[in-house]
């Protein structure tokens, strides 16, 4: 058994089970791997590149490993071109009615009430008109997802699956990307097929969940950097 990079939440690592490579991913929390099973099989369901689950028990799920590379392991004008080319399949996730048992969109109410409670940078929380609810993944990110050449290989790390607004996740994946590249925000948008504008509408709300996130979980470093950037007015 070796380690190996895919997916970041967890205990993940490679399994040889009968000459076949594997991937093991351990989940301590219960709700979480019920939600990446849950979401594993419906994604696939709706023929999205992820890994199939050869079998799971509680706390542990043995899985096919996925070939390919991180969109972010490449040159920053190949890794806004993977960003495109995932959008396609991020629209068609938001397309798929979402499986029973998810858990429902964020509280955004609740984070611009805890947001201005631990004092973040000055942000305009003006929370945008929901839409109904869609199939999300939950964290789709540069890390998340595999890619040979500009092919997009796989889709990993289904534990914070939820019914959710789909553009506040194309925002939340966006706003991210572009932290990186600036560039990436208008890719991913425009590939996705979305309005910037309405799209832009939602990246405080995000930046402030982010920044709760650093806040609680750090790393410190991580979470000054952000608070410059916001404090600069940086946020869509």
């Amino acid at each position: 058994m070796s380690p190996v990079q895919q997916g970041a939440v967890g205990a993940v690592r490679a399994v040889d089970l009968d000459g076949v490579s594997l991937v093991e991913k351990r989940l301590s929390d219960p709700v979480r791997h019920e939600t990446e099973v849950r979401a594993l099989r419906a994604a696939a369901g709706c023929g999205l590149p992820v890994p199939r689950i050869v079998s799971e028990a509680p706390g542990v799920i043995l899985m096919t490993r996925m070939p390919g590379e991180r969109l972010d392991a490449s040159t920053a004008d190949l890794r806004n071109e993977r960003l495109a080319g995932s959008m396609p399949l991020l629209r068609r996730l938001h397309a798929t009615a979402p499986p029973a048992g998810l858990a429902p969109a964020p509280d955004d109410a609740l984070i611009v009430a805890r947001y201005r409670a631990a004092g973040g940078p000055p942000l305009a929380l003006e929370i945008p008109a929901p839409r109904s609810p869609a199939f999300c993944h939950g964290d789709w990110t540069d890390g998340n997802a595999l890619a040979i050449g500009a092919t997009i290989t796989a889709v990993l790390d289904w534990e914070a699956a939820h019914a959710g607004d789909p553009l506040r996740e194309l925002a939340r994946a966006a706003w991210g990307a572009s932290r990186k590249d600036p560039r990436s925000f208008d890719v991913m948008v425009d590939a996705y097929g979305a309005d910037r504008s309405e799209v832009r509408a939602w990246t405080p709300i995000v930046a402030a969940e982010l920044w709760l996130w650093f806040a609680e979980a750090g790393p410190p470093e991580y979470l000054a950097e952000l608070t410059r950037q916001l404090a600069s007015g940086r946020v869509a």
